[in-house]
């Protein structure tokens, strides 16, 4: 499983190649945990989160369970949030998703199952919360925190403006974040307003936290938080100043760290042809000049000394980046005999938007076009709207 960690971050971060390989790391990790403690006689008290990224982490745990007898009847377990007003039967809570992506699937005892209740009162809401920071004080403490991260740069529902010391309570979410849950609830109007999350200080008072980003989607608010100056308009950030904190992520979401999007910036590298591509595409880009107009001076003054003094000057290296680009061009995607091309599309317009100017290319070459299309597209749009 190769994984690399990257330097010049503000939180420890590793990369993996993939999304399953980092799950399939954060698994056994959990899975070393539990088996240690249970060869002690005592509890391992895991901090659990919900959502698309830790699923590939509870299924690796369930086979771990069922195929090399992992026992979790030891284990206690605190979610970080459940939706406000919602029952724990209602098919958008999470304490469902939860039993039914996880604890249904392992021996874990339901009594060592901590969610919070979405269904208490406003006016208990304080009274419940310091409640349940004391389930967690009882349990002594959460051994490993599992976390992701939203597009807010949340943990948790710690939206924007939360602060280091905040605690279990009742929150209103981010309108960035309820847009994001519009999808299961079939519309953002549907989406709670509120939630009850940990507090970040509550998040941070666990011995160790790992933290999961997968997509390029993520690869943005995961710069900012690992990178970035420590604020509470990125509740991540706060991880900073943990003592054990690791950012885990796929290539996708490391995409935009500097050691990964322009490593020059950061040391010497391995001038290879596609590092220099990349260098030089991102120059002209920078400083917005064509490919055939960079100076000398511009890779000076932009951190690529390097690169201009082994294989410069810059009108050369321009000119090799611009033949380059030049190769990639197809001027006939269907090649130059008449025939039928036959385009799959995943959804109605999809095949528009992704590859117009090649469909109108091909009709151009007199080559008879045909769309198949997976779905009809109905789905997209709501029953109140159609």
């Amino acid at each position: 499983m190769s994984c690399q960690y990257v330097p010049h971050t503000r939180i420890p971060t590793l990369v993996f190649a993939t999304s399953s390989q980092a799950s399939q790391h954060v698994a056994v990790m959990i899975e070393s945990l539990i088996r240690q403690n249970n060869s002690a006689g005592q509890p391992t008290v895991l901090g659990l989160p919900t959502g698309s990224t830790p699923v590939g982490i509870y299924r690796d745990l369930i086979r771990l369970h069922k195929q090399a007898g992992l026992d979790f009847s030891r284990v206690i377990t605190f979610n970080l949030d459940e939706y406000f007003r919602l029952s724990a039967d209602d098919p958008h809570s999470y304490r469902r998703w939860m039993q039914e992506t996880f604890f249904d699937q392992v021996n874990i005892r339901t009594e060592n199952i901590h969610i919070p209740d979405g269904t208490i009162s406003q006016d208990t809401a304080d009274e419940y919360c310091a409640g349940y920071e004391q389930l967690i004080r009882r349990a002594g403490g959460i051994d490993l925190q599992i976390l992701g991260i939203g597009r807010t740069g949340h943990i948790g529902f710690n939206e924007p403006g939360s602060t280091r010391h905040s605690r279990t309570r009742l929150t209103t979410l981010d309108p960035v974040t309820r847009r994001d849950a519009a999808g299961d609830f079939f519309g953002e109007e549907n989406v709670p307003q509120q939630a009850l999350t940990m507090g970040v200080g509550t998040i941070l008072e666990a011995r160790k936290i790992v933290i999961l980003a997968f997509g390029e989607h993520k690869a943005e608010i995961v710069q900012r938080a690992v990178e970035g100056e420590m604020t509470d308009a990125i509740t991540a950030s706060f991880l900073q100043k943990h003592p054990d904190t690791t950012f885990i992520l796929d290539r996708a979401a490391a995409g935009e760290l500097t050691a990964v999007h322009s490593p020059w910036m950061v040391g010497p590298v391995e001038w290879t042809p596609a590092l220099i591509r990349r260098a030089v595409i991102w120059l002209s880009l920078t400083v917005g000049k064509a490919l055939l107009k960079l100076s000398d001076d511009d890779f000076r003054e932009h951190e690529l000394y390097e690169l201009l003094r082994e294989h410069g000057p810059a009108q050369r290296l321009g000119r090799r980046v611009f033949d380059e680009m030049m190769k990639t061009i197809c001027t006939h995607p269907g090649g130059t005999e008449p025939g039928t091309i036959l385009v799959f599309s995943p959804h109605p317009d999809d095949d528009v938007i992704s590859m117009g100017g090649t469909l109108i290319r091909l009709l151009g070459h007199n080559l008879r076009v045909h769309v198949a299309y997976r779905t009809s597209g109905t789905i997209a749009v709501f029953d109140h709207d159609a």
